[in-house]
């Protein structure tokens, strides 16, 4: 082989290698992101699985309104609370600390599900 011919095959291998690593680089972003999300995706638990701080947090927030389930996303709890025919979700910590409250209609509606 002549220099000039070693010299494109060299440019050709640099150029694969960049681009099994850009791509290796791209599935593993693809899987962090997935698996990230995943981390927050609901579970619905039973209220024995709830802590009394927590539940004591929802009766308050529920006021007349039914709690209808607990879920669990990551370390914090959620209470669906059935008020006048509308689901609220009511996102709280461990300690019972409200975090964040939500239409139920309006988040199921985002993610495609139905209720």
């Amino acid at each position: 082989m002549s220099e000039t011919q070693w010299s494109k095959l060299r440019v050709m291998k640099t150029k694969n290698l960049l681009t099994i690593a850009a791509v290796s680089a791209g599935l593993a972003f693809g899987v962090t992101a997935q698996a990230k999300e995943s981390e927050h995706e609901e579970q619905t638990i039973s209220s024995s699985d709830v802590p009394a701080a927590v539940q004591s947090a929802a009766q308050t927030q529920a006021q007349g309104g039914i709690i209808v389930r607990w879920e669990k996303e990551g370390a914090n709890f959620e209470a669906v609370i059935d008020k006048n025919g509308r689901q609220i979700g009511i996102e709280m910590d461990a300690a019972g600390k409200v975090l964040s409250k939500h239409s139920e209609a309006k988040e199921h509606k985002e993610k495609g599900a139905r209720y």
